[in-house]
């Protein structure tokens, strides 16, 4: 298995949402189908990136993070948004090496901490997570708007 990790482009739209539909589907969280422009606007805007795991022209999955800036950090820091395996290539390392890799751009960004956070729906996957270093510091809450 010869897994690359690279920026997602343009062409990968229909994949990432069709990975993205089953995130949604396997957590109950909220997806709503997005645009050309808002995937265009991950691609290229200076605030996250979308980056891929492929292997022969299929995409196995996809992570996407975005960088926000707070005082406590005096700078930035990283949030991993979304991470998604297609059901075939769990088990096999490349979540984590999507993982690795966006540790790696937050850390080459300057980042001062990077976070994520874990649904109920999801409290299985806290042990991969601690495996990169994660440690759980608190409570989520959330007000939909």
């Amino acid at each position: 298995m010869t897994v690359t990790i690279r920026y997602a482009q343009p062409e990968d739209q229909q994949r990432c949402s069709e990975l993205l539909g089953v995130l949604a589907e396997h957590t109950g969280g909220p997806f709503e189908s997005f645009d050309s422009e808002a995937f265009e606007y991950l691609l290229t805007n200076e605030r996250g990136c979308l980056i891929v795991a492929e292997e022969d022209g299929n995409i196995l999955g996809l992570a996407s993070i975005s960088f926000n800036f707070a005082l406590r950090y005096n700078g930035e820091y990283c949030t991993l948004e979304e991470l998604v395996l297609d059901q075939d290539a769990r088990g096999k390392n490349v979540g984590g090496r999507l993982v690795e890799e966006t540790i790696r751009l937050a850390k080459e960004r300057g980042c001062k901490e990077y976070g994520l956070y874990i649904l109920e729906s999801t409290l299985q996957n806290q042990t991969f997570y601690e495996k990169f270093g994660f440690a759980k510091v608190g409570i989520d809450m959330r007000q939909k708007l």
